[in-house]
């Protein structure tokens, strides 16, 4: 199955889906659109995905769009190593943090609302820095509840799941925003424990390719990082 993921170095919603995508060992090919030069405005691409935004993934089933809808997917084309608990109230728990994150956090922080706040409400970098800050502390205030209460080793117990493909790219981003992460001590604690899995560590290199400027290639191969053991794996 050929896949091709389109997004952009610095989205968030692209690196929860590479995670996904490297914990399965799936292989797949990236197609890179420079948000900041409004290439997801391009028509080829709005073809693909009518919202304009990243990631979109290209499969043999046709387009999909919105990261938890293709992880959904992803865990649902390859169940194993499986990425949701097998209770059912856990399931609802993980989905709820992964949703806590990919629509209570991240839009608020989003390229297009700070876009917005800069050049509609002519916010200062102090103001948008304060509203960044807000909202990250915010969610996260109550993601540290919910990984006090389910967490283990990783966000749900001591398995990998959905919730940490989507919380390791916040954690990236609450950083890079210089935002306070001391208070969430559970938070950075099983954050920490996932980013030094292999498989994420993969996923983040399309971040460090950028950042040591030889990240400008239009597509980029990627193999995906395939575990032995379902989700136990532990690699330097």
């Amino acid at each position: 199955m050929t896949l091709t993921l389109h997004g952009y170095w610095r989205s968030t919603a692209s690196y929860r889906v590479r995670i996904g995508l490297n914990l399965k060992g799936v292989t797949y090919d990236q197609a890179t659109h420079d948000l900041r030069a409004g290439a997801q405005r391009d028509p080829a691409y709005l073809a693909l995905a009518p919202q304009g935004l990243v990631p979109a993934l290209q499969s043999p089933d046709g387009p999909l769009t919105q990261s938890l809808a293709i992880l959904e997917w992803i865990e649902e084309r390859w169940p194993q190593p499986a990425l949701l608990p097998q209770g059912v109230h856990g399931r609802a728990v993980v989905r709820a943090m992964a949703g806590l994150i990919a629509a209570d956090i991240h839009p608020l922080n989003n390229l297009r609302v700070l876009q917005a706040l800069r050049d509609q409400f002519s916010a200062t970098p102090d103001q948008v820095q304060a509203w960044i800050a807000r909202w990250i502390a915010d969610g996260f205030s109550a993601l540290e509840c919910m990984i006090s209460a389910y967490g283990g080793k990783f966000a749900f117990g001591d398995q990998l799941s959905l919730a940490d493909c989507v919380l390791v790219p916040q954690v990236y981003s609450a950083e890079r925003f210089g935002v306070d992460l001391r208070p969430f001590i559970h938070l950075r604690s099983v954050a920490a424990a996932a980013m030094v899995l292999v498989p994420i560590r993969h996923a983040s290199l399309m971040l460090t390719r950028h950042e040591r400027s030889i990240a400008g290639c239009p597509s980029l191969r990627h193999a995906g990082v395939l575990l032995t053991q379902p989700l136990t794996f532990h690699g330097s």
